[in-house]
């Protein structure tokens, strides 16, 4: 795996962090490899309740690497290897951000220093995101003559109203924590965003995965179906966790005033 990202797990909880602090963890190719496949690397993985990710250094991301974008779009090979879809949803740079979305568990980005571009699109991949006050972001695409194209719009849309994500498109204009929080980019603000996203993975930890990981699935597909369908995805996914061992548990955990036992989900 690519030492662009660095993973760390205990009691459930990855702590995930893109670690290319000499660039503000800027996206190049290495670095959309390291993200991608630590995604893919951590689904699989079911003893895992709840994911934080961060970036080392000054910044959670800078966006892409402008170095890197010019070798891209000189040379053929590493562009296609970016555009290559295979049997996802997603081509391979948009799996860098969406890679986040359809993990099984919730994801919280903990955000410092700048969120720029495809830096950005990686956050908002995420379920939460915990931001420092003096954080900012920015749809930055428009300063190249570009659009997001990391997952970005399929993501935002569902965050912001439509015209405050065609005034950030359409600007580049940097938002800092606080309005990030009062526009939807952002969960809430802290002066300390990564210890307060690990004591949230914590806490959602000690809850029952079963429940976590339909909770997660029926609300990202809630945006995607029509009433009906929604009401019955709400209704086979509480059947598939009544009765179940981890439903039980937390029942008996709760009466009996103790710390459940949980299992690892199937």
């Amino acid at each position: 795996m690519s030492d662009r990202v660095i993973v760390s797990k205990q009691d459930g909880v990855a702590d995930v962090r893109m670690n290319r602090p000499d660039k503000l963890n800027a996206l190049d190719q290495a670095m959309f490899e390291g993200l991608v496949e630590t995604g893919k690397a951590l689904a699989a993985d079911t003893s895992l309740r709840a994911v934080v990710l961060s970036g080392e250094g000054r910044a959670f991301c800078a966006g892409l690497d402008f170095a890197s974008f010019m070798g891209m779009a000189q040379a053929e090979r590493p562009a296609r290897t970016l555009l290559d879809r295979g049997e996802s949803i997603a081509n391979f740079a948009q799996q860098a951000a969406w890679v986040w979305t359809e993990l099984p568990v919730p994801v919280i980005a903990a955000v410092h220093g700048v969120a720029f571009g495809g830096g950005l699109q990686v956050a908002l991949g995420a379920d939460i995101r915990i931001v420092a006050p003096d954080a900012q972001f920015s749809v930055m695409e428009i300063k190249w003559g570009l659009i997001p194209d990391m997952s970005g719009t399929q993501t935002l849309r569902h965050l912001v109203r439509l015209d405050v994500a065609k005034e950030l498109t359409f600007t580049g204009r940097i938002v800092r924590g606080s309005e990030a929080v009062t526009l939807g980019l952002a969960t809430r603000t802290s002066e300390n965003p990564r210890e307060d996203a690990l004591a949230l993975a914590r806490e959602i930890a000690g809850k029952s995965p079963d429940a976590i990981r339909a909770g997660k699935k029926l609300l990202n597909g809630a945006n995607l179906v029509s009433v009906g369908e929604g009401l019955r995805m709400e209704e086979s996914l509480q059947r598939s966790l009544i009765g179940g061992a981890n439903q039980l548990e937390a029942v008996q955990a709760n009466m009996q005033k103790r710390v459940p036992q949980f299992r690892d989900p199937h």
